[in-house]
């Protein structure tokens, strides 16, 4: 009995699947993913085309495919035929609908988000059937992305932050002797003006399939528009593809930017590139070298991709002033780099913060307090590695003052001096503590207190940068990325530079 096969009777052909050997499906989708990586190593296309076919055909690939997109966070989010995947009998049978045979997708549902700045970002939604067949091909591409990708793109890739863009930034700037100037990029639009053709003549995947979702066009108001460029925000596959389009742009800068002589002395013009999707920064010695050389050579590469620099964002700084990049600010005070969290990504969370307690007047303290500590922890874990402890405590002192002026309106006839011994508690070293009683007591009696969480307690730790040509799809780096994993999870940073692949 073949694995397939094997897989299939493991389900005890059961109606609904839920019987499914899941480990030995990721484990017959990561060796096929490990030979992908091999043959694109050495350069064997037919060899990569097969092995594709192979996965996009296997029941372990679809049934991982139905398995992600029933999973995930958009899983109650129909597209434009309005079905979902929520019973196990659906699932079950969607992944025998996965076929490449008279596959046909249907036009995306746009909708409309709001942007930090107040725009507004189209959002196109395809239909779960359309979205697992993007998460099929996805596991047949992710390895190629991955082995031929720029070492200093972040963004949307396996086991990469925003976390190992910022360091690497810190790499390429902390020093006394390191580029003083950094062109900042944002590509207009990025999403919507990706050549279709470059793409189809590039993109090492099924073509024919690639092209039904490029043209598919999307449904607004009831009306059919076509898609003449661009991949839809919202599609699983779109960030591979649009990673897959901008790489190459490093190896272009390292190529025109490598060594140059100046009489017996040979010289490196500091030309690097960090990138995080469709933002990116290029450091340069001058603001001459990124204006004349580097700006042009960079319009033209995506010039060649249906793409354009964005004038109103796109800008030349010296790092003496400083510049936002990821919501962080990078500057250096007196030829010392600092890292902090930018005034604007402060703001934002601030301003998110306060419009939960005012939405929340009336509420009890137990149930602010539980909205407000995932949006305090989440925001101060993204902090945390670089220099944020002094704005940790100022935003730490506004939120006490917006509580503050939240409890006194609760309670107008009341003294500050009961309102503080209500909602304010002595807890372990801190008097002021934004707690309350859960009601529940440990084994030695003492009370358990559902605490606010303040953003100074979280512990600034320098994040540990991933290794450039790590690839968790090659076999070599499995332990590295195990290693790293365990460091990460428990906090572990001091040892990361030695993990090795294997």
């Amino acid at each position: 009995m073949n694995m397939e096969s094997s897989m299939c009777a493991s389900s005890g052909n059961a109606p609904h699947g839920e019987q499914l050997d899941w480990p030995q499906c990721e484990r017959h989708v990561r060796r096929l993913q490990a030979r992908i990586v091999k043959a694109t190593r050495e350069g064997r296309w037919g060899k990569v085309k097969a092995l594709q076919r192979l996965l996009t055909h296997s029941f372990s690939g679809k049934a991982l495919a139905v398995k992600r997109v029933t999973e995930n966070q958009g899983k109650r989010t129909p597209g434009v035929d309005g079905v979902i995947w929520k019973t196990p009998g659906a699932r079950h049978k969607a992944i025998g609908s996965l076929r490449r045979r008279g596959y046909q997708p249907q036009p995306l549902r746009r909708v409309h988000i709001p942007k930090a700045n107040g725009k507004l970002r189209p959002l196109g939604i395809p239909t779960m059937k359309d979205r697992a067949m993007q998460a099929l091909h996805l596991l047949a591409l992710e390895p190629i992305a991955e082995t031929l990708g720029d070492s200093h793109s972040y963004g949307f890739r396996t086991g990469r932050s925003t976390a190992d863009a910022i360091e690497q930034c810190f790499s390429v700037l902390s020093r006394q002797n390191h580029a003083p100037w950094v062109l900042e990029g944002d590509i207009r639009g990025c999403f919507d003006y990706l050549s279709h053709e470059w793409m189809l003549n590039q993109i090492p995947t099924d073509t024919e399939v690639l092209r039904r979702w490029l043209k598919a066009g999307y449904v607004e108001n009831r009306t059919l528009f076509p898609t003449e460029a661009g991949t839809p925000q919202g599609g699983i596959i779109s960030p591979t593809l649009a990673n897959m389009t901008l790489d190459g742009l490093e190896q272009l800068l390292k190529v025109a930017f490598r060594r140059r002589r100046d009489g017996a002395r040979q010289y490196r013009l500091k030309v690097n590139l960090i990138r995080y999707a469709d933002d990116f920064i290029i450091t340069g010695p001058t603001k001459d070298v990124l204006e004349n050389e580097v700006r042009p050579l960079v319009e033209q590469f995506l010039r060649d991709r249906g793409l354009q620099l964005s004038p109103e964002k796109t800008c030349i700084t010296p790092i003496e002033e400083g510049f936002d990049f990821l919501g962080q600010n990078l500057r250096k005070y007196d030829g010392k780099l600092l890292i902090k969290p930018s005034k604007k990504n402060t703001h934002v969370f601030l301003e998110k913060v306060r419009t939960i307690i005012q939405t929340n007047a009336t509420a009890t303290q137990e149930v602010l307090i539980r909205q407000l500590n995932p949006v305090i922890r989440g925001w101060a874990n993204y902090h945390q590695s670089i220099v944020a402890a002094d704005t940790f405590s100022k935003v730490d002192h506004v939120l006490w003052q917006s509580l503050w002026r939240w409890a006194k309106r609760r309670h107008p006839n009341k003294s500050s001096q009961w309102v503080m011994r209500k909602y304010w508690h002595t807890i372990g070293r801190r008097s002021w503590t934004f707690a309350v009683d859960t009601g529940d007591r440990t084994p030695s009696g003492q009370i358990v207190w559902l605490k606010l969480h303040y953003a100074a307690e979280t512990k600034i730790q320098r994040h540990p940068q991933i290794k450039g040509t790590a690839n968790p799809f090659d076999p070599r780096w499995r332990q590295y990325f195990e290693d790293r994993a365990f460091l990460m999870r428990f906090g572990i940073h001091r040892c990361e530079a030695g993990i090795k692949p294997s």
